[in-house]
C-alpha cells in the first residue's frame, strides 16, 4: 500500500472518529466543567473549488463575544502565537492523538500517528497584529496530501481575528475566521473529489467548528516556540 493510500485509510477512520457522538458527548462534556468566559455564536461555512485549477477554498467563521477587559488582556502578539498554538492542541486532542504536530525551526508538521506520514507540511508561521486585526498565516510547502502542483504553490491556512463594532461597551465582540486557500489536495487529484469531500475535507470541516467553538473558554495554549513572548 503506497503512503498515500496509507494516509487515506487512516484519514477515513478519524473521519469516522470524529463523526462518532459518543466522542463529540466526551468533548462537550469536557468543555462544559466550568462556566465558559465568552459566548460564540453565528457559526458559518463555506468551501468551494476553483474550476479551472482544483484548488480548494475553505472557510470558516464564527463570531465571538467577550468581557471587554478580557480581550485587552490577551490582545497582544504573544497571545496571538498561544492562540497558533491553540489550534494545534485542539487539532491532536480532539483525533485522539492520530494527529499531531512536529515543530523545527523553519516548519510545522502535521504527523498521522507516524514521523514518516507528514500529511502537511508549513513553512514557519507569519504573524500581522494591530489594533483592530490579528492573523497568523501558515504557508504550505508540501505532504502526502498536498499534489504536486501546490507544493511551495501559495496555499495557506491561516486564522483571523477581527474586532467588530459592539453595541455593550463592556462587551467585546470578535471575528474568528480560519481559511485555508489556493489548497490543491492530492486525495482529489490522484482518486476523487468524493474521496476528498469524505474524507479530509470532511474532517477539517468538522474539526474547525469545534475549535472556534472551544474559543469560548479562552483558554489558550503555551506556545511551543514562544517567538512573541514578553520577557522581563
Amino acid at each position: 500500500m503506497s503512503a498515500l493510500a496509507t494516509a487515506v485509510a487512516l484519514l477515513a477512520a478519524a473521519s469516522a472518529l470524529s463523526a462518532s457522538p459518543r466522542l463529540w458527548e466526551r468533548v462537550r462534556r469536557g468543555f462544559a466543567r466550568r462556566p465558559a468566559p465568552a459566548v460564540v455564536a453565528g457559526t458559518r461555512s463555506t468551501t468551494s473549488t476553483e474550476g479551472a485549477t482544483g484548488a480548494v477554498r475553505s472557510t470558516q467563521t464564527a463570531e465571538l463575544f467577550l468581557p471587554a477587559d478580557a480581550l485587552e488582556q490577551i490582545w497582544s502578539p504573544e497571545h496571538l502565537e498561544r492562540l497558533a498554538r491553540t489550534y494545534w492542541r485542539f487539532l491532536s486532542r480532539v483525533t485522539l492523538g492520530l494527529l499531531h504536530v512536529h515543530y523545527t525551526e523553519r516548519e510545522r508538521s502535521v504527523v498521522l500517528l507516524l514521523p514518516a506520514l507528514k500529511l502537511l507540511t508549513f513553512d514557519a508561521p507569519e504573524y500581522e497584529v494591530d489594533p483592530q486585526r490579528g492573523l497568523v498565516r501558515w504557508r504550505i510547502a508540501r505532504g502526502l496530501l498536498v499534489a504536486r502542483r501546490g507544493r511551495d504553490g501559495g496555499g495557506y491556512l491561516q486564522i483571523e481575528v477581527l474586532r467588530l463594532p459592539s453595541t455593550d461597551p463592556g462587551r467585546a465582540h470578535l471575528r474568528v475566521e480560519v481559511e485555508v486557500a489556493n489548497f490543491y489536495p492530492s486525495i482529489a487529484h490522484r482518486l476523487s473529489r468524493s474521496i476528498y469531500d469524505a474524507t479530509q475535507s470532511r474532517i477539517h470541516v468538522i474539526v474547525t467548528h469545534a475549535f472556534l467553538r472551544s474559543l469560548r473558554r479562552l483558554d489558550l495554549a503555551e506556545s511551543r516556540v514562544g517567538r512573541l513572548r514578553r520577557h522581563g
